[in-house]
């Protein structure tokens, strides 16, 4: 069953299909995934596929994402959860996007750490990674803002329309 989680002014949720069309919102949005590693989606039928990726991802223990919603709207404005998720080693890495309407509301610092607690109070997580562009100012800000320790840089790590990135990786640990 898939775990349903709320913070004051948010529902993290199960993505399902009907979510499609918010979730190509997202990842067809230029200045959303600038820093994201990944091509703006060009289809409808891509966030389908997505979508039955994060579904698959769950059952099969992989990962676990959730759909982010305002409590006083229906329709996701984003995602966050657990990638490469690795039940053995106990650990994991956050991955989130939020459409741009929404960024600077201090809804991701919601989101993230909801999750993070339950990946280590519910998941018996005792690491949870980040990698995020070096560029990204706004993503590196928020990840040391909610607990997350900056390790390194990790060189020629990414590629985004065939140019190479470098990624700081970041970490939390349980204490």
């Amino acid at each position: 069953m898939f775990p349903i989680l709320e913070t004051e002014r948010l529902i993290l949720r199960e993505i399902i299909p009907q979510d499609a069309q918010n979730i190509y919102a997202n990842f067809s949005n230029e200045q959303l995934i600038k820093y994201y590693g990944m091509n703006a989606m060009t289809q409808l039928a891509e966030a389908q596929a997505l979508v039955q990726s994060f579904t698959a991802g769950f059952m099969n223990k992989r990962g676990i994402r959730w759909g982010i919603e305002r409590k006083e709207e229906t329709g996701l404005i984003g995602t966050i959860g657990f990638n490469l998720w690795s039940p053995l080693h106990r650990r994991a890495e956050i991955g989130n996007e939020l459409h741009p309407d929404f960024w600077r509301a201090g809804y991701m610092s919601e989101a993230i750490n909801q999750i993070v607690d339950y990946g280590f109070q519910e998941l018996d997580l005792t690491r949870i990674g980040a990698v995020v562009f070096v560029g990204n100012e706004a993503s590196n800000q928020l990840l040391l803002k909610n607990g997350f320790e900056l390790e390194g840089v990790l060189r020629n790590y990414m590629y985004q329309n065939d140019q190479v990135h470098d990624v700081n990786m970041f970490s939390r640990v349980k204490r």
